[in-house]
């Protein structure tokens, strides 16, 4: 064979002789095809899965950890909860409507194949400049394609986050998390059991999109990449939702043996996930596959990547009662083969064999490299930030102004309103606090969950940074009074083979891992998405924490807006907010240096047992953490959340300076209101926990501005609230319609 073949197909001349090895003989191009696919980065994790063993998987709440299609974790009375977040980076840099549409469908099939209702979905999003028209087009084309998906299928889109940057100019990150709720005893598996049981594909046909789907997403975008537009699938939501409705009434009946999506890899990857995990194999034949496109070759059968399609295993005599299932939901069932004994993918095409591959090589052989590392060059030249490089504003309330007017604080309200998040009637808290949340029917329950995520910290310190991730994804649910459960993450880095990038997945993954621990929320599912560069550079190394949590009893929860003119303001919580990393100094003085906040997990535990605790005990009005902007901004979001006007009065402390006091980061702190008649109670609970609790004001009534002073700086900030509401609400759509 041809060496420009299999390096045309993205396998190098070492992998192809461990195929040689393996079968023994030459690979024909159906074979060959079939490692590509599932020997690509994105399949295999050739690059990272070393490193993923760093990671805690499992703690008192575990059901299924990594290996399944999700992770699923105990929430009590016999139900569970699945969850997932993965990536679609690739396609939605060159086609962001159906890029972005298929990431949302491919991650409700993960959730539903694990027999779990899909409840909610999430997202975590990363753009360039607004100022580019190519990322208004991403920008615009990316949410239109979430919403289209999700708002047809009927799943609300809860929560999430968006953020702007030059770094991910030509390489948008698109990731999408769902979340499922399911009785224990409804788990179901991806696994191929049963010598002689009937194989079945079920759903849409199959046709050329997204064949080497795989492929073009482990390799960097380039300007040959819009040649690849047909590697990007096409969804149709209203397929997919009857495709959830037929297959979780299989999985009620008891038939169904094995399940598992056809995504990445299509048949190639199901087929052999599903016998390696099962310790067997299979028998298809692809001229029984219902075609969609005429004069398909066996290959493009086997890697097409074609949207809201199933494999399922089922018992030998139970193939009419699952096709009676499918005729009521007016979709296709055909038998394209049976489970075989011998370990063996055989792919037949009317009969005559063109592949006979084990299926273990395909599913878990792949090779396992140990990248190169090295410490970056530009962190010695971006970890030095002084004071002298940050010259000091004279006008607060003008950089209060430009602060909640930039992309990354803006509201998102121009996002979230075109998704559907009230559908289903469970949503209790609403996008735009901390942290979502949703009511499980016929239960005092309820699940909150979040996506955070920072790239700009992460570059600075991957370890810090990666820590951080973990770290304010568990104090958003806190702040909503649930307890964090356990972790998905979605792990965006440049090409792997670059010694410099490979240290920041490294150190990110190791700080990551710490802060896993330290908060027993265990990592039991994910994606890591490699080569999200172009020809400009790198993105951010960028991870997100996709994390759930749990209310015992739904009525106790809290949200970020203030509730009550009179309530009692407080700073809650130990840190020196901090320059370094932070929105000021990018966005006001046109930096990116220093070091990102400090993290003491001890700090921060003790907030979040006293967060959690607060709000249990009904004692808050409102809880909002600091994050990006700082103690400024965040009492800002206060009122804009709350519609109500505030008066604070600061005190400085040491030298530090009134802009980094009021827009400097801070990690393990947080904002709180409560009646006056809790004061007392708020302070001893404070003490018991040893948290520092510090009043600085009060919430004023509709008409009241939003002021804060302080004797010591010299600076007031005193402006109407209706007026910088309605900047702050603005910005994004201003920029969007430009």
């Amino acid at each position: 064979m041809k060496q420009e073949m299999w390096r045309q197909l993205g396998l190098n001349d070492k992998e192809y002789q461990m195929i040689l090895e393996i079968l023994g003989r030459e690979p024909n191009y159906v074979e060959l095809s079939m490692y590509s696919v599932m020997w690509s980065e994105h399949c295999s994790y050739k690059n990272s899965k070393r490193v993923l063993k760093m990671f805690p998987t499992e703690n008192e709440r575990t059901l299924l950890g990594p290996g399944e299609n999700a992770g699923i974790v105990d929430i009590g009375e016999g139900l569970a909860v699945a969850f997932k977040i993965e990536s679609h980076n690739h396609p939605s840099a060159i086609e962001p409507y159906q890029g972005a549409a298929t990431g949302v469908g491919g991650i409700i099939r993960d959730i539903f194949t694990m027999g779990a209702r899909p409840i909610a979905l999430l997202n975590s999003l990363r753009f360039g400049s607004l100022k580019e028209d190519r990322v208004k087009w991403l920008f615009s084309g990316v949410v239109s394609g979430i919403a289209g998906y999700g708002n047809c299928i009927g799943i609300p889109t809860v929560g999430g986050e968006v953020y702007f940057d030059e770094s991910y100019e030509g390489n948008p990150l698109v990731n999408a998390m769902c979340v499922g709720i399911m009785e224990h005893e409804k788990i179901s598996l991806g696994r191929a059991k049963g010598e002689g049981n009937s194989v079945l594909l079920v759903g849409a046909r199959t046709g050329r999109d997204g064949i080497h789907g795989v492929t073009f997403a482990s390799e960097e975008l380039g300007e040959e990449s819009e040649e690849k537009r047909p590697a990007v699938q096409v969804g149709d939501p209203f397929m997919e939702k009857l495709l959830v409705e037929a297959c979780l009434e299989l999985i009620e009946m008891g038939v169904v043996v094995g399940i598992q999506d056809l995504g990445g890899a299509g048949l190639t990857c199901a087929t052999s996930e599903m016998s390696s995990r099962g310790g067997t194999g299979m028998d298809i034949d692809v001229s029984l596959v219902p075609l969609r496109e005429e004069g398909m070759d066996p290959f493009e059968i086997m890697i097409s990547e074609s949207q809201e399609r199933m494999l399922l295993v089922v018992e030998k005599d139970k193939e009419e009662t699952v096709k009676k299932v499918f005729d009521k939901w007016e979709l296709t069932a055909s038998v394209i083969g049976k489970v075989t004994g011998d370990g063996m993918v055989r792919v037949r095409d009317k009969g005559r064999l063109v592949a006979e591959v084990p299926a273990r090589s395909l599913a878990e052989e792949a090779p396992v490299y140990c990248p190169e590392m090295r410490f970056p060059s530009y962190l010695e030249k971006v970890s030095p930030l002084s004071l002298e490089d940050i010259p000091e504003p004279r006008e607060a309330e003008e950089v209060f102004l430009k602060m909640i007017t930039s992309p990354n604080i803006a509201s998102k309200e121009w996002v979230y309103r075109q998704y559907d998040h009230m559908v289903r009637t469970c949503t209790v808290i609403l996008p735009g606090s901390d942290a979502a949340l949703l009511r499980i029917r016929g239960t005092d329950k309820g699940i909150a969950m979040t996506t955070d995520g920072n790239g700009r910290y992460v570059y600075l310190d991957p370890y810090l940074g990666g820590m951080i991730a973990v770290a304010e994804a568990a104090r958003n649910l806190s702040c909503s009074g649930a307890e964090p459960l356990a972790v998905t993450d979605c792990l965006n880095f440049g090409n792997p083979e670059k010694p410099e990038v490979f240290w920041q997945f490294y150190k990110t993954v190791e700080g990551m891992s710490q802060a896993c621990r330290e908060f027993n929320t265990p990592v039991i599912g994910g994606n890591v998405s490699f080569y999200n560069e172009t020809a400009k550079g790198a993105i951010f190394p960028t991870p997100i924490v996709g994390m759930v949590g749990l209310l015992e009893n739904i009525e106790q929860r809290c949200t970020a807006g203030y509730k009550k003119e009179g309530d009692i303001i407080f700073l809650v919580g130990e840190g020196e907010p901090a320059p370094g990393g932070s929105e000021y100094l990018k966005h006001i003085h046109g930096l990116l240096k220093g070091s990102p906040p400090q993290l003491d997990f001890q700090r921060e535990k003790k907030l979040q047992s006293f967060l959690r605790e607060a709000v249990k005990a009904g004692l808050l009005s409102s809880a909002h953490d600091l994050s990006e902007g700082g103690l400024g901004v965040a009492l800002a979001e206060g009122c804009f959340s709350g519609n109500l006007g505030i008066k604070v009065e600061l005190s400085m402390e040491g030298s530090l300076r009134w802009d980094i006091l009021l827009f400097g980061e801070v990690q393990s702190q947080a904002l709180v209101t409560l009646d006056p008649q809790f004061k007392e109670k708020i302070t001893r609970l404070a003490k018991e926990k040893g948290v520092p609790l510090k009043e600085i004001g009060f919430v004023g009534g509709k008409n009241y501005k939003v002021e804060v002073r302080s004797q010591e700086m010299n600076r007031t900030i005193n402006l109407p609230l209706e007026e910088i509401k309605d900047k702050w609400r603005g910005a994004i759509e201003c920029l969007v319609e430009l």
